[in-house]
Order: structure tokens, then C-alpha cells, then sequence
């Protein structure tokens, strides 16, 4: 599963290397181009909005039929989600004004234990489309962030963010959703600190940018910048919230298309075939982790999956495993370390070191959830 649109790769992406050093702004847009009309987006909208109030007109309806089921899943779907996706716009808003060297600053450069929790609370409080991320991991390495820390950063981005957590909240209940966010941190920061312990044995290449200066300018007169330009206004609320629902739209476009996506699912897979399937079972978690690998759909659009392989499957671990999974086999993530880095042993290690331990805890979450 990748994380982001695959069409995008070359438009929004391009060279990772030269994406990170252009500073790319990815995270506001990772759609069509400027000027043109997202019909991905639209055509989601019109989707949802059809089905929904077809949904809602329908019932207490006799009728249990696929359209039923589909609709009725919009309905149920779209009921649970919609304050997290306008929280999560406020939120975009909110840490669009953050610059992203000050992200940077913030995250450091040393390595150990603290350095890789810098690396993933970063990477969870980041609002950007993976494509974005990407971009922002590549510049992390490009200043001189240990190879563990670049690799931390990754994994706890891309729907740890702050909005797709609401959403997932809204889906799935504040505790899983703690949970799942708790093992995904424990996944990140325990793979960046194998790959800075692979990186000292020589396995791995060393990033060649560790021996720079640090940040141009200190941290601290980096936050007092910040700080000294932030002018609460009704103005700039308006702009704020404005800006806000720009950012999000890969969000929205994306976490709409997984709406839609899951709701035909319920519409076309009886709930005890979806069970036997994808349940919780050894043969249910190795099936979803092959859904992960090969599913075309971003990160904001496996989440509504996620949540119906947790409340219809059953199966906590196969949802924690389609969550993660799409992050460690995702082959732009992949594609974008072998070329900033030139290593395609660097790339690869990703998923040889972060799959086994999504498939154990997986497992784990199923047996004792």
C-alpha cells in the first residue's frame, strides 16, 4: 500500500533529493496542479454526498441489499468521521505557521534513545501528505540526521498526523486509537535504533552529512522568532482557517475515497465471509498484510478500512497491521531513500526490519485484545 496518490509520484514528488532541497511544500496540495480542479476530490464529494443522502432517506428501510449496506455505510461512516476531519482542518491550520526548520532544529541531531523520540513526535505532530513527508525526511538526512532518526521520523508520520488521529478516534475510540499510536512509536523508535546500531557495525552506509555544522541559526532564537511573529487577529483566524482547509484537502480527498472504499466493502462482502477473511486469525493477518502491500490507497483512506477490519472483523491486530504495513512496504517510501541516500541496502532494511515487528504485535493485539 502506498501512502500517498501512485500518479502523483512523478508531479508532487519528482527527485526526492531535489524535493527536499527545494523545500517542498507538498503537504498543502499533493494533488493536481495549480489551477486545475481536483477531480478526485470532487468526484469523492459528489460520491459521499449521493450515497449519504440516499442513506438517509432510506432509513428504516425493509431493504438490506448491497446499495443498502453501501449507503448505510456512508450514513454510519460519515456520521463518525465528520468532527474529526474539522478539527483536524483547525489543526493544519494551526501548524502550517510552524517553519519547517524550526522542525528541524527541534528534532536535533544526535542520536540514542532521546534523539529517536524527538524523531517520532515530530513525525506524529506533522500535518503533511506523505509525499510531503517524504520531502521533509529527505531534507532531515540532507542535515545531517542519524540514519535511525530519518527512518523514526518516517514511520511515525504518515497517519499518526494530527487529523488523521481525530479521525481515527471518532472511528474507532479514543483507547485503541492511544494504543495504536503507543505501538507505532515503540515501532519507530525501535527500528531507527536498529539502524543506527547496523550503521555503527558498518552494515549499513553512515549518512555523509552527520559531520556538518549545526543549525544556521539556534533553536532558541528560533522559537522567540516564531513566538514574536504569532498576531492573534480575527484576520488572521480567517486566514488561518483558510489555509487550514487547503492543507487538508489531501486529507479529505484521501479519507473521503476511504469512506467510499470501506462502505463498498460492506456492500459487497457479507460480514461472515469479511470475518473469515480478515479476521483474527493467523491466515486473516497474513491476508491483510498482502491487502496493505498491494491496495493503491493513501494513508488518510486506509483509515476508515482499518477501523471496519477492528468493528466488523473483529480483529484489532489486522487493523494495527494495515495501518503499519502500508508505511514499512510502501514502495515510494523505498524508492525516495534509495535515491537521496544512493543505498538500496539502506532501502531495503526498512521493511526487512519494521514488517516482522508490525506481523508480532499484530498478532499479539488479535490474541489478547
Amino acid at each position: 500500500m502506498t501512502d500517498c496518490h501512485s500518479t502523483a509520484v512523478a508531479g508532487c514528488h519528482g527527485s526526492a533529493t531535489q524535493q527536499a532541497a527545494q523545500e517542498d511544500s507538498c503537504g498543502a496540495s499533493c494533488g493536481p496542479a495549480r489551477g486545475r480542479p481536483d477531480w478526485f476530490l470532487w468526484t469523492c464529494l459528489a460520491g459521499v454526498v449521493l450515497a449519504y443522502g440516499w442513506g438517509v432517506l432510506m432509513v428504516g428501510a425493509a431493504d438490506d441489499g448491497a446499495v443498502a449496506q453501501f449507503t448505510g455505510g456512508v450514513v454510519e461512516l460519515m456520521n463518525r468521521m465528520w468532527w474529526g476531519l474539522a478539527i483536524g482542518v483547525i489543526f493544519v491550520g494551526i501548524l502550517g505557521t510552524v517553519p519547517r526548520d524550526l522542525v528541524m532544529a527541534l528534532l536535533g541531531r544526535q542520536a540514542g534513545l532521546g534523539g529517536m523520540f524527538r524523531a517520532t513526535l515530530a513525525g506524529v505532530l506533522l500535518d503533511l501528505c506523505s509525499h510531503g513527508i517524504l520531502a521533509v525526511g529527505m531534507r532531515l538526512y540532507e542535515r545531517g540526521a542519524s540514519v535511525g532518526q530519518v527512518m523514526a521520523f518516517l514511520l511515525a508520520s504518515p497517519w499518526n498526523s494530527l487529523s488523521l488521529t481525530l479521525i481515527l478516534i471518532a472511528l474507532i475510540g479514543l483507547g485503541w486509537t492511544l494504543l495504536f499510536i503507543g505501538l507505532s512509536l515503540v515501532i519507530g523508535i525501535t527500528t531507527g535504533l536498529l539502524f543506527d546500531a547496523f550503521v555503527r557495525r558498518g552494515t549499513l552506509p553512515q549518512n555523509p552529512h552527520r559531520d556538518l555544522d549545526g543549525e544556521a541559526v539556534p533553536l532558541r532564537q528560533q522559537l522567540r522568532d516564531y513566538r514574536r511573529s504569532l498576531q492573534p487577529s480575527v484576520a488572521g483566524a480567517g486566514r488561518l482557517l483558510v489555509d487550514g482547509v487547503r492543507g487538508s484537502k489531501v486529507v479529505i480527498r484521501w479519507a473521503l475515497f476511504g469512506l467510499l472504499l470501506a462502505a463498498a466493502i460492506r456492500g459487497l462482502v457479507p460480514a461472515d465471509i469479511y470475518g473469515n477473511w480478515f479476521g483474527a486469525s493467523v491466515v486473516g493477518l497474513w491476508l491483510t498484510l498482502a491487502a496493505a502491500t498491494i491496495i493503491e490507497v493513501c494513508s488518510e483512506g486506509a483509515t476508515p478500512i482499518a477501523a471496519d477490519l477492528l468493528n466488523r472483523a473483529n480483529a484489532p491486530g489486522n487493523a494495527f497491521t494495515f495501518l503499519m504495513a502500508g508505511v514499512s512496504t510502501d514502495y515510494t517510501e523505498i524508492m525516495s531513500i534509495k535515491d537521496t541516500s544512493g543505498s538500496w541496502r539502506l532501502a531495503l532494511f526498512l521493511p526487512l526490519l519494521t514488517v516482522p515487528q508490525v506481523m508480532i504485535l499484530g498478532y499479539l493485539l488479535n490474541q489478547f485484545a
